[in-house]
């Protein structure tokens, strides 16, 4: 075997396809958006960590990431709350009762930065479509079963 196709084996760059990006607009909180560059920072130092380590699985993961959040930094359209609390918006917390008398907390913030776990709802999530707009007292069909909207934050 010829010594360039051991070269070529070694210089084989791993390539993963793109995280998929939302094709909803790209609303952010000012947190939201400090998140965002909070990850590229994160990545360009992993980046700068693999390169040293001469890693290549690892350059093309952190690459990829690197990829998604620049997208992500560039299309993302700072939206500040509403100051209105008389219908529920963007950046809204909201409370609504369920039909079984469950009471739910969530805010309505951009994808990226949505964790239900942590009492947040990304603006195209099924609930957040049901809210907005609302106003107190309103009452919504949320996968299919009813809540009534309690209080607007």
């Amino acid at each position: 075997m010829s010594r360039a196709f051991v070269k070529e084996a070694e210089d084989e760059s791993v390539d993963l396809p793109d995280r998929p990006i939302s094709p909803h607009p790209n609303l952010v909180t000012a947190e939201g958006l400090a998140a965002i560059q909070r990850s590229i920072d994160r990545f360009n130092a992993a980046y700068k960590a693999a390169i040293d380590k001469n890693d290549k699985s690892a350059i093309a993961a952190v690459q990829r990431e690197l990829r998604y959040w620049s997208a992500r930094l560039a299309t993302a359209k700072l939206t500040q709350p509403s100051r209105d609390r008389t219908h529920v918006h963007f950046g809204s917390t909201v409370v609504v009762r369920r039909e079984d008398g469950r009471m739910q907390t969530y805010r309505i913030v951009g994808e990226d930065e949505a964790d239900p776990s942590r009492g947040t709802v990304s603006h195209v999530s099924p609930f957040a479509r049901a809210v907005v707009g609302k106003s107190v007292g309103d009452v919504v069909t949320i996968l299919g079963r009813e809540a009534e909207v309690l209080e607007i934050k």
